[in-house]
Parts: structure tokens; sequence; C-alpha cells
């Protein structure tokens, strides 16, 4: 009787065997979805050091920190508002994810105009982003006098963690705008016909990534 087992190989034959099988079972993954993994792998090691640093700092600074509903608080119609204007940024930018997932399933139908479109749509609503976190930078340099170096309403190390952190994002969000825009100008073009339309999964992981790492910042940063 024939043993069903199969034979394990050791030394180099075994490394070689077991190499191969591995190349076997990623054979079918393409290279930009694999690639855009490792590069988003990377961007969150990033990030959590950032929000480590800033909780690491903000449970051990001596100064008392801002509070978050004060500083980020907008008097609209003479009422003042906490968060306001952060809560409308997370708002814009959850839909943003909602558009890109629809452009993501119209472009596997082939229905490559309603998925430019509606990346042009997930773009639009990133540019209203960064047009808001503009508008809160502004705010807290000129009228409440907030700077990296330095900050008026409580402890120092709050300015740098909040330009550092949210700007860095910010510039994400801002590739994400470019990149949506031309990748949404070539499908609408027709370039990707014969290919397939993965560039647009793709492009889709970058942006909700974007939007996963904006939840964090604002639970730790805004909600703490």
């Amino acid at each position: 009787m024939q043993n069903s087992t199969p034979s394990t190989t050791s030394g180099v034959n075994g490394l070689v065997q077991d190499w191969v099988s591995d190349k076997d079972a990623f054979k079918n993954v393409s290279w930009g979805k694999t690639m855009m993994w490792i590069f988003l792998l990377s961007d969150t090691f990033i990030f959590s050091c950032f929000l480590v640093a800033y909780m690491s700092v903000r449970m051990t600074t001596a100064e008392p920190w801002p509070n978050s509903s004060e500083v980020f608080a907008l008097t609209i119609a003479g009422e003042h508002i906490p968060l306001i204007l952060i809560a409308i940024m997370t708002f814009v930018l959850i839909t943003s994810s909602g558009t890109m997932a629809m452009a993501v399933n119209c472009g596997y139908r082939g229905q490559r105009k309603k998925a430019a479109m509606l990346m042009l749509v997930t773009a639009l609503f990133g540019v209203f982003f960064v047009g808001m976190q503009a508008f809160e930078w502004t705010k807290l340099i000129v009228e409440e006098g907030v700077r990296p170096w330095g900050n008026p309403l409580g402890a120092a190390q709050f300015g740098a963690a909040f330009f550092m952190i949210t700007g860095f994002h910010g510039f994400h969000v801002s590739i994400g705008v470019v990149y949506l825009t031309v990748v949404a100008l070539k499908v609408l073009r027709g370039d990707y016909e014969e290919r397939g339309y993965e560039i647009v999964e793709i492009t889709g992981l970058y942006w909700h990534f974007v939007d996963l790492v904006w939840v964090f910042i604002f639970a730790f940063f805004y909600l703490w």
C-alpha cells in the first residue's frame, strides 16, 4: 500500500520547494495590487508612530492639554458649536468612501463612464476636505496663535502634534485627489479597455486607507 502522505524534503531542496509553492500561491495576484498593499502597510507604520508619539506626549506632559471641543469650535448664527467643522469633514470623507466603492463596482461591470464620474466625484469630496482643513489651520494660526513650536492655549506640544498629524494626512488626501483625477480621466478615455479596470480597485485601496486613517485621527485627536 502506497503512503499517500506527501514527502517532505529537507535542506536546500526543501527550501526551494517551499519557495516555489509560495510563488504559485500568489501567482494570480497582480503586481499593482500587491505593491499598493505593501505601500499601505508601510504607511500604516508611519501613522501608527505619529499617533503613539502623540498619545505618549499627551499623557506625560505637565501642562494642561487644550480642550478639543473649545479649540475646534465654530460660532454660527451666534451659537458656539463644538467640533462642527470636524464632523462635516468626517462626513465628507465617509461619503467619499461610498462613491469610491461604487466606482470600483462600475469598473468591474465595464461601465467606464460611470466609474470615471464617480471617481471624479470622490476627488471633489477630497478637495472639499482639504479646503476645510486649510480653513481650520488658518483659524488656529491667525485667530488662536497656535504654532508648531508654541501654543497659547496650553501644552506647547499641541501645535507640533496637530500640524504634523493632520498635515501628513492632508498631504495624503491631496495626493489622492491628483491620483483619482488622473486615473479617472484615463478610464474615461478608455485607456484600460483591453487590460481591465483593476486600476480602479487599486486606486480605491489607497483612498479607503486615507479615510480609515482619518477615523483614528478623529477618535484620538479630536474626541479624546
